[in-house]
């Protein structure tokens, strides 16, 4: 092997080898109060959440001052999603079961992405299904109303089909949001009830 290709090789070898050091010191020194996999812990500063305009399901007019004063999950879904939407809420169900006397100065905030069929009174029948939460708020508006609401979340939205038939995808994340209505963490879907539970109460500890 030509000196040169040597070198390179050596230098290729050294960076992996000094890279894979780092990456097991970070593993090793975490510490026990450290975000785990899946975890995203933020000084309340982050660009996430923001004003909003929506009605509620019972058809009031709503903005961002209804998170202030009470912690807040905000979640953003439809009603006609046949899967990820009826899991998340069943699983903060189980979140807020497991977090017990906790869980009264929390509350959950249904956001629909689909106004088109998600009118105040369908988000009140679907919410009112067994095995969701009990009080959960849902929010629905114009178009308009709910782009601008999404876009404030960074939340992923987007029509896929055409007719009655047409279905939404969208992204999956929980929002917890502080008392002063500023963002907190995220929950992520996959963490379950334990772990959210325990996410929610470090965050809860901090204020």
């Amino acid at each position: 092997m030509p000196r040169r290709s040597i070198l390179l090789f050596a230098a290729a070898c050294a960076v992996i080898a000094a890279a894979l050091i780092v990456t097991t010191l970070v593993l090793v020194s975490r510490p026990s109060g450290a975000p785990r996999a899946g975890e995203v812990i933020t000084s309340g500063q982050a660009d996430v959440g923001g004003p909003f305009q929506l009605v509620d399901h019972d058809g009031r007019p709503v903005d961002q001052s209804m998170l202030e004063g009470k912690w807040s999950l905000v979640f953003f879904g439809f009603t006609y999603c046949p899967d990820f939407c009826p899991t998340t809420l069943a699983a903060l169900d189980a979140t807020k079961q497991r977090l017990g006397d906790k869980a009264k100065d929390l509350q959950i905030v249904f956001i629909s992405i689909d106004p088109e069929r998600d009118t105040p009174q369908a988000l009140k029948d679907y919410l009112s299904s067994d095995g969701f939460p009990e009080g959960v708020i849902g929010l629905t508006g114009t178009p308009a109303q709910v782009k601008a609401a999404a876009d404030a979340y960074k939340a992923y939205y987007q029509k896929v089909g055409e007719g009655e038939g047409y279905t939404m995808n969208h992204s999956l994340t929980v929002y917890l949001m502080g008392p002063d209505g500023k963002f907190r963490t995220a929950v992520a879907e996959e963490l379950g009830p334990d772990r959210s539970a325990e996410v929610i109460e470090r965050a809860m500890a901090r204020g």
